[in-house]
């Protein structure tokens, strides 16, 4: 994994974290995170945010994730 993607992967759990007390917010970061991370590294944030974020935001994840998984 390059550094930059490393980078940009931690800067998305980061930033996901800190908007995590608004819905709309939070949904507008992931969208935005998936689209700058490689496949492995979007895969890799789909389980974070499931393990981390599930009960408050699951549809929003499923809804995020759903062209990733195919």
């Amino acid at each position: 994994m390059h550094l930059k993607h490393a980078t940009m992967f931690e800067y998305s759990k980061e930033i996901l974290t800190k908007v995590s007390f608004d819905r709309e917010l939070f949904r507008k970061e992931l969208f935005k995170a998936i689209k700058w991370l490689t496949a492995d590294e979007k895969k890799l944030l789909m389980i974070w945010c499931l393990a981390t974020f599930q009960d408050k935001y699951g549809s929003i994840i499923s809804q995020a994730f759903r062209q990733v998984i195919r």
